[in-house]
């Protein structure tokens, strides 16, 4: 028997790594340190700057000679002896339960119709998120004009705009916080709308008709499909939903410049910041407690997400 004799294969050639020249280097830095600088010096600078600022008692005046330490006494003051905290905490965690109980849920639906290629889908989506470019404060204007006791929409419509069974919306405090409400949810469910139907355009169709060929309900298939292939999306709506609840400010400050049943965190910091007798440091510990807030809520969810992400 004759033997064949096997060639051996060529060696493979290892690829060379291309070395990077000055002009890259520069480039490569230019694009990832100006970012990066933008933040440190924009954000993470002044954030610190208001964590330090507030264990000190200043008024902004005479420079920083003027500073004189205080210790926590702001924070026992704002827990203790600050009536206007209470009502502004409980009305921050009342719009932020809210915006996840309504917006988050009914974005979620309108991106699903929407993303079924239905007739005019553009032009629905461009109507649904056309409030998100208004700006809160407009939004604020908007509010007064629909709630307004005598002259309101909803007064007129329903009927109680007369002097007998009128209905004040704006005045009353424990009325006005829902009319506020009602205007934000309306400009928040666009946004998060458009970010869901994004998600939900990076979803494979495959998973999608692989689940309906196995029996899948639509509801099955949003349960087992869509819902997983959305995690990224639901991590950035949760972010977004925080900080846009936490940060609420325009819209209650152009009704009552948040007194009178609007207290909010954000409206409690700017009147120590600018009012007529300026509390640097005390305004400062608001706007730490405010920042302590929005991490207690993003960074758990956040964590918890990426590392099922990063879990082999």
């Amino acid at each position: 028997m004759t033997s064949i004799s096997t060639v051996p294969p060529p060696p493979r050639r290892r690829a060379r790594l291309r070395r990077l020249s000055g002009r890259d280097r520069v480039v490569l830095t230019a694009m990832a340190g100006l970012p990066l600088l933008l933040s440190v010096c924009l954000v993470w600078l002044p954030a610190l700057a208001t964590v330090a600022l507030s264990f000190f008692n200043w008024t902004g005046i005479g420079g920083f000679s003027q500073m004189k330490p205080a210790g926590l006494e702001n924070y026992r003051i704002i827990f203790t002896i600050y009536p206007e905290f209470p009502p502004a905490i409980e009305h921050n965690l009342l719009w932020l339960g809210v915006f996840f109980a309504v917006p988050a849920p009914f974005g979620l639906f309108l991106a699903l119709q929407l993303h079924k290629q239905i007739r005019f889908s553009r032009i629905y989506q461009s109507i649904l998120f056309l409030p998100v470019v208004l700006s809160l404060a407009l939004v604020g204007f908007m509010t007064e004009l629909v709630f307004s006791p005598t002259q309101g929409l909803v007064n007129n419509l329903t009927g109680h705009a007369g002097q007998n069974d009128l209905i004040d919306w704006i005045g009353n405090p424990r009325l006005n916080i829902w009319a506020v409400l009602i205007m934000a949810c309306w400009r928040q469910t666009g946004y998060v709308m458009i970010l869901f139907l994004a998600g939900l355009k990076a979803v494979d169709p495959s998973l999608q008709e692989a689940a309906s060929l196995d029996g899948a309900n639509e509801w099955q298939s949003l349960r087992h499909v869509i819902w997983p292939a959305l995690r990224p999306i639901n991590v950035v709506v949760v972010v977004i939903t925080v900080i846009e609840s936490l940060r609420a400010f325009d819209i209650v400050y152009i009704i009552n410049q948040g007194t009178n049943g609007l207290e909010l965190l954000s409206t409690l910091i700017t009147t120590n910041l600018i009012g007529e007798t300026s509390r640097i440091g005390f305004a400062s510990a608001l706007a730490t407690i405010l920042l302590v807030i929005s991490l207690a809520f993003v960074l758990p969810y956040v964590y918890s997400t990426f590392r099922k992400d990063t879990r082999p």
